[in-house]
């Protein structure tokens, strides 16, 4: 059974066929009304200061939860659209390139970002494919 989690609030659940309901829609978050769910093989439990960034498969960022400002300083209108990689200035990529290569997750990643005050800050990524045709990936950043 697939399980889903907003990248928006971190509500997880579980749904049979990844439909919601009898529509042909994918499930929306229906807790915070966020537009869509992020599918993960097995369900995930984030730290609570954990922030989810789910990008497409460019890299660019495509929403951010909760928890990535107090983390980063970057709000989300600051960071839509840009590589993640360079935006959050990561200490290496490795793990995300074998993410999206691969398809494969990564967990427990230790790297480190910069602030938006310039300031690098270790962290500890968890890093998703998505598995559906959008090659996207689901960045999960805790502080270290």
């Amino acid at each position: 059974m697939p399980f889903f989690i907003c990248p928006r609030c971190k509500v997880r659940r579980s749904d049979a066929d990844g439909r919601e309901g009898l529509s042909s829609e994918p499930p929306s978050c229906q807790s915070c009304d966020f537009g869509f769910m992020f599918e993960l093989l097995e369900d995930y439990y984030p730290a609570p200061a954990t922030g989810l960034l789910v990008c497409d498969q460019e890299r660019r960022v495509l929403a951010t939860g909760r928890g990535v400002f107090e983390l980063t300083g970057f709000d989300e209108p600051s960071i839509l659209g840009r590589d993640i990689v360079e935006a959050l200035s990561f200490s290496t990529i490795e793990a995300i390139e074998t993410v999206r290569e691969w398809g494969v997750r990564k967990l427990s990643q230790p790297i480190s970002v910069k602030t938006r005050a310039g300031i690098a800050k270790p962290v500890t990524a968890d890093l998703f494919p998505a598995y559906d045709d959008d090659g996207g990936i689901l960045v999960a950043l805790t502080p270290a």
